[in-house]
């Protein structure tokens, strides 16, 4: 009888502790919640009470602050998909524009930034891309984080962008496109057959905020898969074999998600998800001149409230995505 691998059962355990701990938070906020409600009720009665008037801002604020926390874990209970709760993998690449988009992408990854930060999440840069002449021409980073992917994956599309550009002397509105392309970060090994023949894998120089050894040692990695077109890269850790093993990683995962769309879209008849970087493909609009509007494409949601977006406001969209999604399966049904 072989005696139980060490590591094996110490990943186990921190897993079960990790659950442990997201289910006590959640108990804690639902406490809390009524707690909150509790307050609302007696303030209001207090309010009739004394016949106050000037309660009543007060009393709206805490509703707000309710509503906000009601709809934070009404909307966790939507993440039932397998990986949801795994960290995510988020890769946005720079499309039609030139340097404009070059410029979008970093603002994109800016506003993730800014997200994570919010959220209390952690991120690491894999592999970043400096643009030509400004900008971030592509950059993968990994989000670690209680739901992670859950959230992240309605951000999976191409992202428009319409402003007067800087870079354009005449001062005239520029349109331009960054895909974004999102997948959990499965840490098991995945049944997934690569034949040697189907990848290319090419080593060169890290470059950017994601190398270790900027321009010291051909120890990032890039991995392409001949049949789907599929290229992973990674440049973050300390040697090639390392960069090589999270690429593998990142590549069996990408892989294993695209299966899954594939079979999803044979069920319910839909075609698969268009990739191309640029007109009609776009799933969220950002319109920062003549007026401001941030607007959806999926699910309708809007706000006119571009600067909080792109400082990290993004959760009006997670959720309605969620939210949308969640009727759609309902809908199947």
């Amino acid at each position: 009888m072989e005696a139980p691998d060490f590591w094996d059962n110490a990943e186990q355990s921190q897993k079960k502790m990790k659950e442990l701990k997201n289910l006590k938070d959640d108990i804690e906020t639902y406490q809390n919640l009524v707690s909150q409600k509790e307050d609302i009720e007696l303030m209001i009665e207090m309010g009739y009470e004394e016949n106050d008037p000037d309660m009543i801002p007060e009393i709206q604020e805490m509703l707000d602050k309710f509503r906000v926390d009601f709809d934070t874990i009404r909307v966790k209970t939507l993440l039932s998909g397998e990986y949801d709760t795994e960290n995510a993998i988020v890769k946005l690449n720079a499309g039609a524009g030139g340097t404009e988009a070059c410029d979008w992408c970093s603002m994109l990854y800016r506003m993730y930034s800014r997200w994570v930060e919010r959220k209390g999440f952690t991120m690491e840069v894999l592999d970043y891309l400096d643009g030509d002449e400004a900008g971030i021409k592509s950059v993968t980073f990994q989000v670690n984080g209680e739901n992670a992917f859950g959230y992240l994956k309605s951000e999976k599309g191409v992202h428009r962008l319409v402003r007067i550009s800087p870079f354009n002397a005449a001062g005239k509105r520029q349109t331009s496109f960054v895909s974004c392309d999102v997948m959990p970060d499965i840490e098991k090994d995945l049944d997934v057959e690569i034949k040697d023949d189907d990848i290319r894998i090419d080593t060169y120089r890290s470059s950017g905020a994601g190398g270790q050894h900027i321009n010291k040692t051909s120890s990032a990695i890039r991995i392409t898969h001949f049949p789907t077109g599929i290229v992973v890269q990674c440049q973050n850790e300390r040697s090639q074999h390392q960069n090589k093993d999270k690429a593998m990683q990142m590549l069996k995962a990408k892989l294993y998600m695209l299966k899954q769309e594939e079979e999803a879209a044979k069920l319910s008849g839909i075609r698969g998800e268009v990739t191309d970087i640029g007109w009609g493909h776009q799933i969220r609009s950002y319109v920062m001149q003549p007026y401001t509007m941030v607007k959806d494409l999926r699910t309708n949601e809007e706000t006119g409230n571009v600067d909080a977006v792109m400082d990290g406001g993004i959760d009006i969209f997670i959720n309605a995505y969620l939210k949308w999604t969640a009727l759609a399966k309902r809908a199947d049904n």
